[in-house]
C-alpha cells in the first residue's frame, strides 16, 4: 500500500511541475525584469496552486463505509484585491482505484469550490485561510456518482522561495475540513465530514504594490535677487496617472498659486534667505490626495539680496586756478542696482553753484592753497558714498627780488711801473661786462677797485700831506682802477657812462671786481662796505701804449 502512496505523490508532483512549467519559462524570458521583492514587501496579486492532496471521508452509505483515499489532485487558483484579503476558485479530485484488488470499493470524491481567502504575508512565510462553497461529484463501486453541495473551510502555510525571482513558493500544509451531502436515490443519503491534507507548490503571478508615488521637483529662478526682481517657481509632478486630475500648490513669502509656475513678489521682502513649497496632488475630482501615494511636496531656497551701496569719484577741471577764478567739479556715481542717486557738494572755502553730477567752485573770498571739496552720492535707500578732491589757489605772482651779480675780475699786479693801467689781458673781463650790459638795457654796472697794503699807506701818507698842503694830490690807485676801468667801458665799448658806478672796497687786491646790477636790484645791500668814487675829483688816465713814461713819477718811485 505504501508503494501505491509514493508513486500517485510522484506522478501528482510530476503533474505540478508540467503544470507550471509555460509559466516559469514565461517569466524567465530575455528581457531580465528585475527581481520581484519578497511576499512581505510586495506580495502577489495572483497565487497558482497545484499539489497532492489526502481525503479521508467519514461516512457509510447503505452500511457500506468510505475508506480514506491516500491520493488525489488539487489545485486552486486566488485572485488578491489586497495584501491580505482575494477570491479563490478551487479543484480537486479524489479516487481510490484500488489496483491491488479489483473486488474493493472504488471510491471517487471530486469538486470544484469558490470563496474567500485571506492571508498574511511576511518575507518568508505566509499563512492563510479560505472559506468555500460548491459542489462535489460523490461515488463508488456500489453507487453511481452523484453531484452535492460542498462547503470547505481551512488553512495552511506558504514558504517562499528565492527561485524564478522569488516568484516560486512551496506550501508546506494545507489543511481542509470539508463537508458534503449527496442523494443517490429514494432513501438512499450520505453525508461525509472529510479532513483534507494537502501540500505542493504555488506559482506568484503580479504583485499588489500600490502604484509608484506621485513626485514633484520644485525650482526657481534665479535663486538670487535683489528685492522687487521676480523669482519664478515651477513645480514639476513625476509618475502622474493620466487618468486622474491633479492639482498644485506653490506657497511662501510673497507667493501663493494653484497652477504649476508663480511668480514671487520680492518688493516688500527684506533681505535673507526664503524657501517656497512646491505640492501636487492627484486623484479623481474631488477626491485628490486621499490616498498616501497621491500627494507629494518639495521645497526650493531663494536668496534676496541687500542692495548694494553706491560708489563715486569725483575731480576738478582745471585743478590749479588763480584767486577769484572758478573749476568745474564733476562727480561720477554709479549704482550697482541701478538705483536712483542724489548727488551734493560741500567746500573747505570758497562756495559752490549748481546741482546734478556737474557743478562750479568759486575762490572767491577763499585763500591760496589747497581747497578740500567732498562729493557725495546718496540712492533712494539712503546708502551714501562719498569721494573727496582738491582746487589749488595760487598767489599772485611776485618777481623775485633781483641782485647784482659779479661777472668777473681784472688784476692789476703785472705791470708795476703802471699800476692802474687796463692792460689787454682785461678786454676779456671786461668784453663780457659790456656785452652783459647789451643784453639788460635795464641793467648796470658797478666797477669796485682795490689796493694793497703798500699801496694803502702811501695814499694815508699823501692825505695826511694834503691836509697841510692844498695843493698836494693824493693817489689813490683803488679809485684810478676802478675809474680806469669805467673810461674803458666807455670809450671802447660805447658803454652809456650813466649805467656805470665806480667805488673802492678796502679790500686787500690790486684788482677790480665787476658787477652787473639788474633792475630793482640794490647794489650797497647786496654788496656791503663799499665805498662810491668821487668822480670829479678822480679822472681816468689816459690809456698809453706800453712803454710810455707813467702819469705820476712820484708815485710810480713810492711803489719800487
Amino acid at each position: 500500500m505504501y508503494a501505491r502512496v509514493l508513486k500517485s505523490l510522484s506522478r501528482v508532483l510530476a503533474l505540478s511541475l508540467v503544470a507550471l512549467m509555460p509559466v516559469a519559462l514565461a517569466a524567465q524570458d530575455s528581457t531580465k525584469p528585475a527581481a520581484k521583492a519578497p511576499a512581505g514587501d510586495s506580495p502577489s496579486k495572483w497565487d497558482i496552486f497545484a499539489g497532492y492532496s489526502y481525503l479521508s471521508p467519514k461516512g457509510t452509505v447503505n452500511g457500506f463505509p468510505y475508506k480514506a483515499i491516500n491520493w488525489g489532485l488539487v489545485g486552486s487558483v486566488s485572485r488578491y484585491f489586497n495584501k491580505y484579503v482575494g477570491v479563490q476558485g478551487e479543484g480537486d479530485f479524489h479516487n481510490d482505484s484500488n489496483e491491488d484488488n479489483a473486488n474493493s470499493p472504488n471510491d471517487d470524491f471530486s469538486g470544484g469550490s469558490g470563496g474567500l481567502i485571506f492571508r498574511f504575508p511576511t518575507p518568508e512565510i505566509t499563512p492563510f485561510a479560505h472559506a468555500l462553497v460548491g459542489a462535489e461529484s460523490v461515488g463508488s463501486t456500489y453507487q453511481a456518482n452523484k453531484w452535492g453541495v460542498v462547503l470547505t473551510a481551512g488553512g495552511g502555510v506558504d514558504y517562499g522561495t528565492p527561485l524564478f525571482d522569488h516568484h516560486l513558493a512551496v506550501r508546506l500544509f494545507q489543511v481542509d475540513y470539508q463537508y458534503t451531502h449527496e442523494n443517490f436515490a429514494p432513501g438512499v443519503r450520505g453525508n461525509f465530514n472529510m479532513p483534507r491534507l494537502s501540500t505542493g507548490i504555488v506559482y506568484h503571478i503580479g504583485t499588489i504594490a500600490p502604484p509608484p508615488p506621485v513626485t514633484v521637483s520644485c525650482s526657481v529662478s534665479p535663486a538670487s535677487v535683489f528685492p522687487g526682481d521676480p523669482i519664478t517657481v515651477t513645480a514639476t509632478a513625476g509618475s502622474v496617472e493620466p487618468k486622474l486630475n491633479v492639482i498644485y500648490s506653490i506657497t511662501g513669502p510673497g507667493v501663493t498659486a494653484t497652477t504649476p509656475t508663480a511668480t514671487v513678489a520680492t518688493a516688500s521682502l527684506a533681505p535673507g534667505d526664503y524657501t517656497v513649497k512646491c505640492g501636487v496632488k492627484e486623484g479623481k475630482p474631488g477626491k485628490e490626495g486621499l490616498k498616501p501615494w497621491e500627494s507629494a511636496e518639495a521645497t526650493a531656497s531663494y536668496t534676496v539680496r541687500a542692495f548694494e551701496p553706491p560708489t563715486v569719484s569725483c575731480s576738478a577741471s582745471p585743478s590749479t586756478i588763480k584767486p577769484g577764478e572758478t573749476s568745474t567739479i564733476t562727480a561720477t556715481g554709479m549704482s550697482p542696482q541701478n538705483r536712483p542717486l542724489t548727488y551734493s557738494y560741500s567746500a573747505a572755502s570758497g562756495s559752490i553753484s549748481g546741482s546734478g553730477a556737474s557743478v562750479v567752485f568759486s575762490s572767491t573770498g577763499a585763500p591760496t592753497g589747497a581747497v578740500d571739496i567732498n562729493c557725495k552720492v546718496s540712492d533712494d535707500k539712503g546708502q551714501v558714498a562719498s569721494a573727496d578732491t582738491n582746487v589749488t589757489i595760487t598767489a599772485p605772482y611776485v618777481p623775485p627780488t633781483p641782485h647784482a651779480q659779479a661777472l668777473c675780475t681784472i688784476s692789476f699786479d703785472k705791470d708795476k711801473k703802471r699800476p692802474s693801467r687796463v692792460d689787454n689781458e682785461a678786454k676779456a673781463c671786461l668784453d663780457e661786462v659790456a656785452l652783459s650790459l647789451q643784453k639788460q638795457s635795464d641793467a648796470k654796472a658797478v666797477v669796485v677797485g682795490t689796493s694793497d697794503a703798500k699801496e694803502k699807506a702811501v695814499t694815508e701818507q699823501e692825505a695826511k700831506k694834503a691836509l697841510k698842503h692844498k695843493r698836494a694830490k693824493v693817489l689813490d690807485l683803488a679809485a684810478e682802477r676802478a675809474v680806469n676801468t669805467k673810461a674803458y667801458l666807455v670809450t671802447e665799448k660805447g658803454i652809456d657812462a650813466s649805467r656805470i658806478s665806480v667805488a673802492t672796497e678796502p679790500t686787500d687786491g690790486q684788482k677790480v671786481e665787476d658787477y652787473l646790477v639788474p633792475a630793482g636790484a640794490d647794489f650797497s645791500s647786496d654788496v656791503a662796505g663799499t665805498t662810491p668814487v668821487d668822480e670829479t675829483v678822480v679822472k681816468p688816465a689816459e690809456r698809453k701804449p706800453l712803454g710810455a713814461k707813467p702819469a705820476h713819477k712820484k708815485h710810480a718811485a713810492a711803489t719800487k
